[in-house]
């Protein structure tokens, strides 16, 4: 591991580039590199093969689980004081650890699946909270992949990588158009379920045993007609109350989970 290099100054270069890569989508397009703050996601970083190209540690914030990256990373590290890392982070809470990543960009034709693949489609989602928190129920679930079409958000937004606690790392995602994701999952034989509520079939009483693809569009306007025509079954969540819609990540948590559900009888 290289030696610690000291930072004391909020105006230093390396500390307002990451300051300026975490507000800029733009940047970490231009760049291909994400911010990763917290133990717990630059680990699921390197565990899931992710390069870390430099690392910005605050030791007075820091634990012993923390130290452990440490022993993990073989890479530039920068030892940062409180005022350096308030300046450098989106969140106040992170262990007093940050990391700059090289970001993996993968696409459709690099998925590979087993014989009964699950997958999660979300459609212009714009919130990257729900889209993190979509991917920490596709994670915790064990899907194949999170395909996001027609995204209004990066998949490296400091705020989707938070919720998803590293999810986003762990689980293959893919964005693209809703025509090509429709190609894709028809071309490999990947049933297509709707989350709707128009002329649909309660959740439970489908089939998610076979090779399925879980399609979720926003709270305000649903699915557009594109997946509503290419969908072989459209199925929805009972509401009882008198709210007609759920959020996003709830009925993708409610909907992943019955699938596997079905799939452990």
């Amino acid at each position: 591991m290289a030696r610690f290099v000291q930072i004391t100054s909020v105006h230093n270069d390396k500390v307002k580039f990451v300051a300026e890569l975490q507000q800029k989508s733009s940047l970490r397009r231009e760049t291909g590199l994400a911010v990763v703050e917290g133990r717990r996601e630059i680990t699921h970083c390197m565990e899931s093969g992710y390069e870390i190209q430099s690392l910005f540690l605050c030791r007075p914030m820091m634990d012993g689980s923390s130290l452990d990256v440490l022993n993990q990373c073989d890479c530039p590290c920068y030892d940062v004081s409180p005022d350096v890392y308030a300046r450098m982070a989106y969140r106040g809470s992170t262990e007093g650890v940050i990391a700059i990543v090289k970001q993996k960009l993968i696409a459709l034709d690099d998925l590979s699946f087993n014989s009964s693949p699950l997958v999660v489609v979300v459609e212009s989602v714009e919130k990257p909270g729900n889209l993190g928190a979509v991917l920490r129920s596709a994670e915790a679930a064990a899907v194949d992949a999170m395909i996001v079409c027609d995204p209004k958000t990066d998949l490296y937004n400091p705020n989707l990588i938070r919720s998803s606690i590293g999810g986003v790392f762990r689980v293959p995602c893919v964005a693209c158009t809703s025509e090509q994701c429709i190609h894709f999952l028809k071309a490999r034989g990947i049933q297509i379920l709707t989350a709707q509520l128009q002329d649909s079939e309660l959740y439970y009483n489908t089939d998610m045993k076979r090779p399925t693809a879980i399609v979720m569009g926003t709270e305000s306007t649903g699915l557009t007609n594109v997946w509503r025509d290419a969908a072989d079954a459209h199925i929805r969540i009972p509401m009882n109350g008198a709210l007609d819609s759920l959020n996003v990540s709830i009925s993708a948590a409610i909907l992943i989970f019955e699938a596997v559900r079905q799939r452990n009888l």
